[in-house]
Parts: C-alpha cells; structure tokens; sequence
C-alpha cells in the first residue's frame, strides 16, 4: 500500500513540474509575440495580467496534452502485458 502513495506523490510532484515549466515556456514565448497592436497601453500592469493570464491558460492546456499523452502511453503498456 505504501508503493501506491509513493506512486501516486511522484506522480503528483511530476504533474506539477510539468505545470510550471508549461506555464513559464508558455510566458517565455508570449514575450516574442507583439501585442503592443492591441493594447492601448503594453506596458500597464493590466497588459503584464493579461500576459500572465495568457501563459496560465496556454500551459495548462500544453501540459494537460504532455500528461494526458503520457498516462494514454503507460496505459498501453497494459495491452501487452
């Protein structure tokens, strides 16, 4: 019993290095972009907010793909097996 919670805390820890690292790629990335054609005021804190926002929404959604992608593969491992 003992292996499955030090499973599922890997697991977990694994899951949430992912996160970050997806949302600060994502914020790296937002930087090259221009946004300064949409915004009234770029460097506002109301414009960083929305960068923020925007690396948050964008490395969710990249790291749900690389977390959901690597339980589908070590899930069909259980096909051979």
């Amino acid at each position: 019993m003992e292996d499955v919670y030090f499973t599922l805390g890997i697991r977990g820890l694994l899951s949430a290095a992912v996160m970050l690292f997806s949302v600060y790629l994502a914020w790296v990335v937002l930087q090259e972009l221009k946004l300064d054609v949409f915004l009234k005021q770029p460097k506002s804190r109301r414009a960083v907010m929305l960068r923020l926002m925007m690396a948050v929404a964008i490395g969710y959604l990249f790291s749900r793909f690389i977390l959901d992608y690597w339980e589908w593969s070590t899930s069909l491992r259980l096909l051979v097996e």
